[in-house]
């Protein structure tokens, strides 16, 4: 079950958000980003040409190790930046992290912008695991799903919409002791009502229970 989801990313040191502070308009978009070796980046990045930054203005900002104008594109600068990783945030950039970029990151002030895809919730958990262990914070913005493989990924017998509740909240630390979110905060990510989300959960954990306990062979076996 593929999931879309729009994030935020938040961090001091997170990676060009000291550039777009130095910009007007506070903000600049990045197209790609290559990791070159540990605690070094490459982003190529889009700067609105109006802003009259120069290869030397950036190359004095204490991340970027080199920057080069690439040409521009429909009013935008593009260039190529080497930015040297705070080691504080480093490992969420080796690589080792799933999620396809769905459009260019929008960097501001306030951190990153981002639509990533994820084959389940399980990557997307992941994902933000990674961050978090990394001094990143996630905002989830917006959850999509793509439910065309449902049957073949759901199994014990649950409906799509309680796969979906329970997924979202193991994901979300709803099962952690003590719990990371409530189920009012797991409902406004789906789009439903609190009780609407208690009555998913509560159906798909008994559903669970009764498919992997197989519950009625034992009560047999007791009768025996």
């Amino acid at each position: 079950m593929a999931i879309t989801a729009q994030q935020h990313l938040s961090s001091p040191v997170l990676p060009l958000v000291s550039i777009a502070k130095y910009t007007r308009s506070d903000e600049i978009e990045c197209i790609q980003g290559l990791n070159l070796q540990p605690n070094l980046q490459l982003f190529i990045v889009q700067i609105d040409a109006e802003e009259d930054v120069s290869e030397d203005d950036l190359s004095m900002l204490d991340e970027v190790v080199e920057a080069t104008l690439l040409g521009e594109s429909s009013g935008k600068a593009i260039l190529k930046l080497t930015v040297e990783l705070d080691e504080t945030v480093a490992g969420a950039f080796d690589g080792s992290t799933d999620g396809a970029l769905m459009d260019s990151i929008l960097v501001t002030p306030e951190g990153w912008f981002e639509e990533k895809l994820f084959k389940d919730y399980t990557a997307m958990s992941e994902f933000q695991t990674t961050c978090e262990e990394n001094n990143i914070d996630v905002e989830i913005l917006s959850l999509t799903h793509d439910s065309t493989s449902f049957e073949d990924d759901s199994p014990y017998g649950l409906t799509e919409r309680q796969h979906e509740a329970l997924t979202l909240a193991l994901s979300r630390g709803y099962y952690e002791r003590p719990r990371q979110v409530t189920t009012e905060e797991l409902a406004d990510e789906l789009g439903i009502s609190q009780p609407s989300m208690s009555d998913l959960l509560r159906r798909g954990e008994r559903q669970l229970l009764t498919a992997t306990l197989d519950t009625r062979g034992y009560i047999n076996a007791l009768s025996k």
